[in-house]
């Protein structure tokens, strides 16, 4: 029964399709959200690298067209398969910067001195809200250093109202490591390519 089952048609080529489809609409979900946060100068090498997948994906398809409906079905699961791991390589990369704004009447000063601690700068204005005077804080972070304010807020000041928004671009910025330390080769080759600005 197996001997003369058509392993290529039915099984190979349409992983074959799948893997392809995954690796360039993931290229592309990356290329899309990193455009969007202004970082042109890597976008245009992803771009190079989806169309050349995509090109060989379906030529490929094309010189091999046939009612299999496998080929059908593996190029929309590569597709959709694809789209989530865009999504999620963009996330664990965690690139570009972020603004965290917190708003908050609790005394405030033992996070104001815990965000110091931490090398982050630090904006306070005073503020008034509907029930009386705030103080608005805001500081400008890697993204990935988004969940450590976060925390520090929670901790000191846990009824604080915050948020978050990305910034494009900005003028002056110091993202300072761990160890308060530069953060070394990856972080300056993130300079170069025009992620952040080194201030």
């Amino acid at each position: 029964m197996f001997q003369n089952f058509d392993y290529y048609n039915w099984v190979i080529f349409p992983l074959l399709i799948f893997c392809a489809r995954v690796c360039d609409v993931s290229l592309g979900t990356l290329r899309s959200v990193l455009a969007s946060k202004g970082n042109k100068n890597i976008v245009p090498f992803i771009g190079f690298f989806e169309v050349l997948i995509w090109l060989l994906a379906i030529s490929q398809i094309f010189n091999n067209l046939n009612n299999n409906f496998v080929f059908y079905f593996a190029w929309a699961a590569g597709y959709a398969t694809g789209s989530y791991v865009g999504l999620t390589i963009e996330e664990k990369l965690a690139l570009g910067i972020q603004v965290v704004r917190i708003t908050t009447n609790q005394s405030c000063e033992s996070l104001i001195e815990a965000i110091k601690r931490e090398n982050y700068g630090l904006t306070i204005i005073d503020g008034q809200g509907a029930r009386g005077p705030v103080k608005i804080l805001w500081t400008t972070v890697q993204r990935k250093n988004v969940g450590k304010v976060v925390e520090l807020m929670k901790q000191h000041t846990p009824n604080s109202f915050y948020f978050v928004e990305d910034v494009k671009d900005a003028s002056q910025t110091y993202y300072p490591s761990a160890n308060g330390k530069d953060s070394g080769f990856f972080q300056k080759i993130f300079f170069k390519m025009g992620f952040i600005k080194k201030e």
